[in-house]
């Protein structure tokens, strides 16, 4: 298999501007399609209606740990082993070593605890704008959606700040598709973060804080909870997905609001629809396209079709939050949307731990920005923003903003 039907060509550039009229062609002709994913060159099988997204991610037959694939298939031919270090996180793993590694850090997140952080949040979140405000034109994503999010959750784990670019770099390159089928440079990265937490923790282990890494290092401890890989595999976790979905919230939230200007100044003039606001854009362009991967451990008939073990399955998140079937008028943004049973957060077991500080982020971030930039606008055409390659991550590659 090498091409795929021309009409769902989701890695195309046209797509990837705007991939919902393709997922809305495939919702009513292939709802479940085998692709081919052209940046990993391996098959891939994608499902687009809401009810068959969340009967997937809760079907027990499909697994998220890459060791349980069968050996021989495309996909675990294309395992890099260097990176299996930083792959043994929740996310990649089912029950019961899933439940045992979401319990240990899940009281970090409690939304008593994201609470207890808005203060520190909407201090971070006045020093950016006062810093943006003052150049008067700004890179949003560069300049405020990535700094706010990556200083709350180095703060949060105990990572140097400064260091923050780094981050950005290693997680930009490990998460965007590889160039051309090379992976060379996606193991590079893992390898430097790999490193990098190796000497943090080596670090912190002489000089214990009151940190969630030196948390983390106490149950690694106990031996029975959390082995030396899960921790370097948990703080990569963490630390990517405590960003980049916040990062592409702020983006794609205030991308929505500028070309719905009536919905920005329903907002700006009623503060209080921010809840609902926030939900709207999470729906409206789901920060996280698709769910990471599920394979198949062996051939498993879902929807009429058989999936052959070993090849991968994902549900586009978009393309269900955007389900008529599910939503009225799904193509119209709507802050005050209800009822709004969105799943951009997924759903079931892996249902994004983080998803109360990334609302929290979220809502006080847009809020805050309606009320300190009135003149706010787009610095250039809406159709010179670019999107990011792939299908695993919605979010712009630049937003140029005016005050």
């Amino acid at each position: 298999m090498s091409t795929n039907p021309p009409r769902y060509d989701l890695w195309a550039p046209e797509t990837r501007a705007n991939p919902l009229p393709v997922y809305a062609r495939m919702r009513q002709e292939a709802p479940l399609v085998r692709l081919f994913d052209p940046n990993l060159n391996i098959p891939v099988w994608v499902a687009t209606r809401y009810k068959d997204v969340v009967d997937l991610v809760r079907d027990p037959r499909f697994t998220k740990d890459m060791r349980k694939i069968p050996d021989g298939s495309p996909s675990k031919l294309r395992r890099i082993d260097s990176m299996e270090v930083i792959n043994r996180h929740m996310l990649s793993s089912d029950p019961p070593d899933h439940t045992r590694l979401r319990t240990i850090v899940s009281k970090a997140f409690t939304p008593r605890r994201v609470e207890e952080l808005r203060p520190r949040v909407t201090a971070i979140t006045y020093e950016l704008l006062d810093a943006a405000k003052a150049r008067g034109e700004v890179d949003l994503l560069d300049a405020f959606a990535f700094p706010l999010p990556i200083t709350v959750i180095a703060e949060l784990l105990g990572v140097p700040v400064e260091d923050r670019e780094q981050f950005r770099d290693w997680t930009t390159t490990i998460i965007n598709p590889p160039v051309n089928g090379d992976l060379g440079p996606i193991q590079h990265a893992g390898m430097q973060f790999i490193q990098y937490f190796q000497g943090l923790l080596a670090r912190r282990r002489a000089e214990p804080r009151d940190d969630l890494l030196t948390a983390l290092m106490a149950a690694e401890e106990q031996g029975d909870r959390l082995s030396p890989q899960e921790l370097i595999s948990m703080l990569f976790l963490l630390l990517v997905a405590g960003h980049e979905t916040t990062v592409n919230l702020i983006g794609n939230g205030v991308w929505a609001l500028l070309q719905n200007p009536e919905q920005m100044e329903r907002l700006r003039a009623n503060p209080a629809l921010i809840e609902s606001a926030v939900e709207e854009m999470l729906r409206y362009r789901s920060p996280v396209e698709t769910t990471t991967q599920r394979w198949a451990t062996q051939d498993i008939e879902f929807r009429g079709q058989v999936i052959p073990a070993g090849e991968s399955v994902q549900g586009s998140l978009l393309a269900a939050n955007h389900d008529p079937e599910q939503f009225p008028e799904p193509e119209k943004f709507d802050i005050a949307r209800e009822p709004n049973r969105h799943v951009a957060f997924g759903f079931g077991i892996h249902f994004c731990l983080g998803a109360p500080l990334a609302r929290l982020e979220g809502a006080i971030a847009i809020n805050l920005l309606l009320e300190r930039m009135p003149r706010l606008r787009l610095a250039v055409e809406p159709s010179q923003l670019r999107w990011r390659d792939g299908i695993l991550v919605h979010g712009l590659q630049r937003l140029p903003v005016a005050f």
